[in-house]
C-alpha cells in the first residue's frame, strides 16, 4: 500500500496515542495536533490526504479550524472526517456547510472501524 498521510486533530492524549498507533500499524503516515491552531499549522505543512477532526478543543474548536482551512484553495479539497463524542444534534450547525465526508461518534466506533471508514473514504482497497 502507498503510504497515505493523515492528520489527527484531537485534544485527548490517550485517544491521540491510540489512533496514531492504529493508523501507523496500518501503514499510514500520521501527524497529530492537540488543538485547532496546531491542527491548522500541521495541515498547512503536512498536506494530509485526510483530516480526522475533533470538535471541542482548546484554543480553536474543530469547526473554527475547518472554516479557516476551507477558505484556503488547497484546504477546500482536503477530505475531512469529524471524529467526536458530540452527537450530530450537538454539533455546530456550520459543519453542514463545510464539506465533511463523514461524522463519527467516537464512542460508537472501534479504532478498527474508524480505520476502515478512512480507507473507504480514501478509496484504499484492503
Amino acid at each position: 500500500m502507498t503510504s497515505y498521510k493523515i492528520a489527527l486533530v484531537e485534544d485527548d492524549p490517550a485517544i491521540q496515542q491510540m489512533y496514531r498507533f492504529k493508523f501507523e500499524s496500518e501503514g499510514f503516515e500520521v501527524a497529530v495536533a492537540g488543538n485547532g491552531e496546531d491542527g491548522l499549522r500541521i495541515a498547512r505543512h503536512f498536506k494530509p490526504a485526510l483530516l480526522l477532526l475533533d470538535i471541542r478543543m482548546p484554543r480553536m474548536n474543530g469547526d473554527e479550524m475547518l472554516q479557516e482551512l476551507r477558505a484556503e484553495a488547497w484546504g477546500a479539497a482536503i477530505r475531512v472526517i469529524v471524529l467526536t463524542n458530540l452527537s450530530k444534534d450537538e454539533a455546530p450547525s456550520v459543519l453542514r456547510f463545510l464539506n465533511v465526508e463523514r461524522y463519527i461518534v467516537k464512542a460508537h466506533h472501534t479504532p478498527a472501524q474508524v480505520v476502515a471508514i478512512v480507507k473507504e473514504v480514501l478509496g484504499i482497497k484492503s
